[in-house]
């Protein structure tokens, strides 16, 4: 029987996702490029590739920390995007500084190390994200918040997605596609946050009608 036999559709996209990632953070071009600027500003191809790969590293972290009593009451994903600081925020913000680090830090050992890491840890979420409950909950290590596994790993496949592209550009690759539930997932989550940040109007006409559409319907 394979390990995935009977995870949720969300968790199953999770994984493709950040399989995608991995087979990425695999490539030569990427190890060729290492140690050159990356497409992000201040982050080599290496710091980004850690920061990619810090997405499936994150879930096994946060499953192994438990929930403190003063924050068992989950927050919705939207709220929790709400009331983050690095959106917006200038590049050397200190939660951009520690997003920075953790990804240098991530990619420090090389190309091949974080390869391997990245597979091992991937593998092994295959093995336990099936054995979580449903209504599990996980408290982030960098803010008060607790969220719902699914909707932590919702996040997460956000930034897998956007940062593989990221990463592919980089180096001068095609973006893998993400995986098309993953994919739907993540452009659900952008749309949302698209609409809070723009209103309705700007992302309808954005998409419908050109002639009146505003400069960016940015999510972020």
């Amino acid at each position: 029987m394979d390990a995935t036999d009977g995870m949720s559709a969300l968790r199953r996209a999770y994984l493709e996702t950040a399989r995608t990632a991995r087979d990425l953070v695999a490539e030569p071009a990427v190890a060729a490029a290492w140690d050159a600027p990356g497409a992000l500003d201040l982050m080599t191809v290496g710091d980004l590739a850690g920061h990619l790969a810090g997405q499936a590293f994150l879930v096994p972290q946060v499953l192994a920390e438990p929930v403190p009593a003063a924050h068992r009451t989950p927050l919705p994903l939207l709220d929790y995007y709400a009331a983050v600081r690095w959106i917006g925020s200038a590049p050397d913000h200190p939660v951009n500084l520690r997003i920075r680090r953790a990804g240098a830090e991530a990619g420090a050992e090389g190309p091949q190390a974080l390869t391997a890491r990245t597979t091992a840890t991937v593998d092994a979420l295959r093995r336990t994200l099936p054995a979580e409950p449903a209504d599990r909950l996980v408290h982030l290590p960098w803010g008060p918040w607790t969220l719902r596994l699914d909707d932590f790993l919702v996040s997460r496949m956000m930034e897998l997605a956007v940062h593989t592209d990221d990463l592919a550009f980089s180096v001068g690759l095609p973006t893998p596609p993400i995986p098309a539930a993953g994919l739907d997932t993540v452009i659900r989550l952008l749309t949302r946050l698209s609409v809070r940040r723009h209103g309705p109007t700007a992302l309808l006409r954005t998409l419908a009608r050109a002639e009146r559409a505003p400069a960016t319907v940015a999510a972020f």
